[in-house]
């Protein structure tokens, strides 16, 4: 896929939708920080429905921390995983109190020291908290990249690299938001809904009819 396409695809897309946010609901980047790790292979609509209650007892590492291992998985025991997430989310409290004051850091490796922060959380976080040119490559975006040519890789870290160099540094604050809304509604796993694709045109899926 060449340089005018890739910005046609982020113009028309920033468009639709000047301002794309998570869908995940957090007031604090904390409470995002929180969210990002309860999601892993649960939805961002099932992870809403646990923070909206853990929230309101507890929205602070202190807080959280008091709440114990027990009690916490008691709130997201809904979510695939909880057990071993609740064991990380307490441990993550316990070093974000005693060794950042309660504070969320700005920096990769301060965020992936944390239990159950991997490369792709710290992603969201530095991207969507602190405004960081960075890319969290999740199925959706890894599929799409693929799937339309615009960042192919065989890896999500190649498709990372690919994208945080090949996206127009214009679009790229935001990028990450507009390609997992794209790719959670319109180009999804099965049947890609191409007929209300607003970047149908520019996509280079080789299934499609005439490419």
């Amino acid at each position: 896929m060449n340089a005018e396409k890739r910005y046609q695809i982020f113009s028309r897309l920033a468009a639709a939708n000047p301002e794309p946010k998570t869908e995940l609901e957090y007031q604090t980047p904390f409470e995002l920080l929180i969210a990002v790790v309860l999601s892993a292979q649960s939805t961002d609509k099932a992870v809403n429905i646990c923070t909206r209650e853990l929230y309101k007892v507890a929205n602070t590492p202190e807080a959280i921390y008091a709440l114990g291992q027990a009690q916490l998985e008691v709130f997201i025991n809904r979510l695939g995983l909880y057990r071993s997430k609740a064991k990380h989310i307490i441990e993550a409290c316990k070093i974000l109190v005693e060794k950042y004051d309660s504070i969320v850091p700005a920096n990769r490796e301060m965020l992936e020291a944390l239990p159950g922060v991997g490369r792709k959380t710290a992603n969201v976080i530095l991207n969507t908290i602190f405004r960081q040119p960075v890319m969290a490559v999740d199925t959706h975006i890894f599929r799409l990249a693929n799937r339309t040519k615009l960042a192919p890789g065989k890896t999500v870290r190649e498709v990372e690299d690919r994208l945080v160099r090949l996206i127009p540094k214009d679009f790229l604050i935001d990028a990450h938001h507009w390609l997992i809304l794209h790719g959670r509604y319109v180009c999804i796993a099965r049947k890609p809904k191409c007929e209300s694709c607003l970047i149908e045109d520019l996509c280079e899926y080789p299934a499609k009819p005439g490419k």
